[in-house]
């Protein structure tokens, strides 16, 4: 067999908190293997992970037996136990959803049921009862999630990198890959560095499609952009934790939410409209041939016939800040639209299937040397401690193939 001097036993690419908690995963689970992560931006968790509202998800939305339930019910006691373990702030507040219509309760009674059925505990509210988790909310039921909590997301990238043991490359966008399946694979990055691996691990969010084509693997999937847009609450103290709506079971989407951060201010939001670039946090940043290939894909039109009623409510919230103000006053009537002020918006990688399945679950695939994380949006944040380990083991059973 030829001989190959390899840089590392395996390359990531991506350094957001997936990327990084596999690596973390890896060398504890294997001492020596030698992990290095390509991260193309300057510093780490700079798009999904650091563009977040931060909450450490219970895992009361995800169908029972998901990877979503799996790992997010696991996922939040590792995550409160990993931040109280490195001084990263953080805190468990619980949150209410609340029911603000009658079409609403069989979902909000629904979600007790799955609640119970992932072993998360569920109190169940009655109207007047909001007020004593939210004095100004205002619904005719809700529930109360007490294992939900917030964190720095950004702080717990930046550990897991330091604690990781793994070379981590900042600046280092990757153009091209050559894979042998007999020796491994070859990256070059647009600097004109090339790094030689056993195997590769995709962790690219936003662009983990485009980096297993790279590869030679094909996904069988796109990811479509889809941009949230935040605001900030003036007025902090109308809201004491965490507030959302009963979401649609039909979209991965949660709905805007009220979300008392760690740093004590409020967040507003999100919403979820087509990004125009993969990284098309405002209307004005267009990227032509990322654009063209979300339109070229046929799930893509799939959504828009399927979905468009939904679509062009979230549209509407997005270029009219009272109509977005009004979606906030049904769970929080005191608001007004000078109490919103605009926020960092981020975008989710969401992937979907030829005939517009928004994938609703993490989707991982492996292929001859590669393991490729191709749908990791929320609750991937609070569940990248297990997810990391569950792609750690099946890139340290590829070395040994």
């Amino acid at each position: 067999m030829q001989k190959v001097a390899y840089d590392c036993d395996v390359l990531v690419t991506g350094g957001g908190i997936v990327g990084l908690s596999t690596a973390y995963a890896i060398t504890r689970a294997a001492p020596g293997t030698r992990v290095t992560v390509l991260e193309k931006e300057q510093g780490p968790a700079r798009h999904q992970t650091g563009r977040n509202s931060g909450v450490i998800h219970s895992g009361v939305y995800y169908r029972p037996g998901s990877l979503k339930a799996r790992y997010a019910v696991r996922g939040v006691a590792e995550m409160v136990k990993f931040c109280a373990e490195y001084d990263i702030p953080h805190a468990v507040t619980g949150k209410l959803i609340v029911a603000t219509d009658r079409a609403e309760l069989p979902r909000l009674h629904g979600l007790v049921q799955r609640g119970r059925e992932n072993g998360i505990p569920v109190r169940e509210l009655g109207s007047a009862q909001i007020a004593e988790y939210e004095p100004e909310v205002r619904g005719l039921a809700a529930i109360h999630v007490g294992t939900t909590g917030i964190c720095d997301y950004g702080a717990v990238a930046r550990q897991l990198a330091e604690s990781s043991g793994a070379e981590i490359r900042y600046g280092a966008e990757v153009v091209r890959i050559d894979r042998r399946p007999a020796l491994g694979v070859a990256v070059r990055t647009a600097d004109g560095a090339v790094l030689r691996a056993r195997v590769l691990v995709n962790c690219a969010g936003l662009h983990c499609d485009e980096i297993a084509r790279l590869a030679g693997d094909d996904p069988g999937m796109r990811i479509v952009p889809f941009r949230g847009e935040y605001y900030s609450l003036a007025r902090p103290e109308l809201v004491h934790g965490l507030v959302y709506p009963v979401p649609d079971p039909a979209f991965p989407f949660l709905g805007v939410h009220l979300t008392r951060g760690i740093d004590g201010g409020v967040h507003v939001g999100p919403n979820a409209v087509p990004a125009l670039a993969r990284e098309g946090y405002e209307w004005g940043t267009v990227r032509p041939r990322e654009l063209g290939g979300t339109l070229a894909w046929p799930g893509s039109w799939h959504i828009a016939r399927r979905h468009w009623r939904y679509g062009a409510g979230e549209l509407r919230r997005s270029l009219s800040k009272t109509a977005f103000t009004d979606a906030v006053r049904r769970l929080l009537p005191a608001v007004t639209a000078d109490d919103l002020v605009p926020a960092p918006a981020g975008v989710r990688a969401q992937a979907v299937l030829r005939d517009g399945t928004l994938v609703d679950d993490f989707l991982i695939q492996e292929g001859p040397r590669t393991v490729h994380v191709l749908n990791a949006p929320s609750p991937a944040a609070t569940a990248s401690l297990p997810i990391g380990r569950e792609i750690a083991r099946r890139a340290l059973t590829s070395l040994t193939t």
